[in-house]
């Protein structure tokens, strides 16, 4: 089945934005990998604000409810999520400028090598270092070491956190709760020459996953994210460019669209520990399992997902370079899902099943972001 979008790796995905912002304010960042394909105007401080689950597509869907930023994105190409387009592969592709292949946060959740527990990326694991985990230098820390002044702004509760560590160490935390806040601080570190601040709302994207998108309290809270946009662009100085993207965007996965494990013993055959997403599954498969375990998949889900081994969504580019640490982070198995579909676990994973928005797999909904700058 088609209908999968490819991530733009190098050219306009999440890790060539701040490289491109580098490039923009004229800081070189030192390594031939540093350089992205995604141009950027000049300007003599930049404002990045993030809007996790905000794709293009329901951007433009719904431009009724976000006109101010529905206007910029008429006449400006959208960008792609890596893979998964899920947040913690996401952020920490924006804040590394790698892809997941290369940074290792390959999912919501992934296998711990050597284990058979999981790390959630968004609660980490006190037995798992994230400077260990995620080794690689930042961009962060790269523009920090050429002098310029770098912040996130984001909510006090991520402060510390082991995604914020693994993906955004080198820059300054300055923790705001509320959205006067985010403004305030970012208004006032923008004025200093040469800066970079980055700030994130979560909150479209909780509500979407509760909710479902075009809900009412997402739609109002699309609405909200607007004003925020809007009134951010108003306060900045002229000199200062704002540039708004997401995460990813996501789609709403009806009870009758999904497949419950549990309710099919035949998918744990071969299946030592599930992992990834409803949208997209890693299967870390018993030794010699995995030719019966995409079998058994493939002939169950049909045309609902992509199922395929680990070496063949390698070849297929969704993670880009794979470096071999990442390697057994990775399911032996993927599972991919098409339309509405999504695969659950009540027993394994209950709090997912209450969720109605999800996100994680391929389709444009889910990968296409806007890169809107102003």
């Amino acid at each position: 089945m088609t209908g999968f979008l490819a991530p733009a790796y190098g050219e306009r995905s999440l890790g060539d934005v701040l490289p491109a912002v580098a490039a923009a304010m004229d800081i070189p960042l030192g390594t031939s990998e540093a350089r992205s394909g995604l141009e950027l105007p000049s300007a003599a401080a930049y404002v990045v604000f993030l809007v996790d689950g905000m794709g293009t597509n329901l951007l433009r869907r719904y431009a009724h409810a976000a006109p101010f930023l529905a206007s910029l994105s008429e006449d400006q190409e959208a960008g792609t999520a890596g893979v998964p387009s899920t947040t913690a592969t996401s952020l920490t592709s924006f804040g590394t400028g790698l892809t997941p292949g290369g940074h290792g946060l390959v999912g919501y959740t992934s296998r711990v090598p050597g284990t058979d527990h999981l790390l959630n990326a968004l609660q980490w694991r006190k037995d798992v270092d994230p400077v260990e985990w995620q080794p690689n230098q930042t961009v962060f820390q790269r523009l920090g070491e050429a002098g310029v002044p770098v912040t996130v702004i984001n909510k006090r509760v991520f402060g510390g956190s082991g995604l914020t560590i693994a993906a955004h160490r080198g820059a300054e935390f300055v923790g705001a709760d509320r959205v006067g806040e985010r403004i305030a601080s970012a208004v006032a570190l923008s004025r200093v020459p040469g800066s970079l601040t980055y700030l994130y709302d979560g909150d479209l994207d909780w509500t979407g996953h509760k909710y479902g998108v075009a809900s009412s309290p997402w739609l109002q809270q699309l609405s909200m994210i607007d004003a925020e946009a809007e009134q951010l662009r108003d306060a900045l100085d002229p000199s200062v460019r704002l540039l708004v993207l997401a995460d990813h965007g996501m789609v709403d996965s009806p009870a009758a669209s999904r497949t419950d494990i549990d309710d099919f013993p035949e998918l744990r055959d071969g299946v030592a520990l599930v992992g990834g997403e409803a949208r997209f599954r890693h299967l870390y498969c018993s030794r010699g399992a995995v030719d019966d375990v995409v079998a058994t998949w493939s002939e169950k889900l049909g045309d609902k997902a992509d199922v395929m081994t680990r070496e063949d969504a390698i070849r297929r580019g969704w993670f880009g370079p794979v470096t071999p640490s990442v390697l057994p982070r990775l399911g032996d198995v993927i599972v991919a899902s098409h339309g509405e579909h999504a695969v659950v676990s009540t027993s394994l994973f209950q709090y997912e099943t209450t969720l109605v928005g999800l996100h994680g797999s391929l389709t444009p909904d889910e990968m296409l972001i806007p890169l809107l700058v102003s």
